[in-house]
């Protein structure tokens, strides 16, 4: 084997690992997700690591439409925000945020009151 194709050869080998050791996912940028029954509904919590943040969405899907909901969510269990909210037409509702990377582990708690029959649930994820 002549040194030129050897080192074209390596070159390219090196070219096509890189960029596919990048595009593989790891755990400091994946999506956590929990989801738990409440009633005839179910509630979703998702974490995205973005950028040093998270973009964090709490869902609630297959609730009774225009039923009304409190929704809170807690970041470490701080209070980032409550709101009261509508289902919609096909009984989904959201609520998005974007929270800092603070130091050390991150907890992530969506709690949800449907205001019509008083029923309560939450949903924790922690991240490391």
């Amino acid at each position: 084997m002549n040194k030129k194709y050897a080192l074209a050869t390596a070159g390219l080998a090196t070219a096509i690992a890189l960029p596919a050791s990048v595009l593989t996912a790891s755990p400091a940028s994946a999506d956590v997700e929990r989801t738990i029954r409440c009633g005839a509904a179910e509630v979703e919590l998702s974490v995205d690591r973005e950028n040093g943040r998270f973009e964090v969405d709490g869902s609630i899907d297959n609730a009774v439409a225009g039923s009304k909901w409190r929704v809170a969510l807690r970041h470490d269990g701080k209070l980032v925000t409550r709101v009261n909210r509508t289902a919609d037409y096909e009984g989904d509702l959201d609520l998005d945020r974007i929270r800092p990377n603070t130091a050390g582990k991150d907890t992530f708690k969506f709690s949800v009151r449907n205001l019509s029959t008083g029923k309560y649930c939450s949903v924790k994820v922690v991240t490391r």
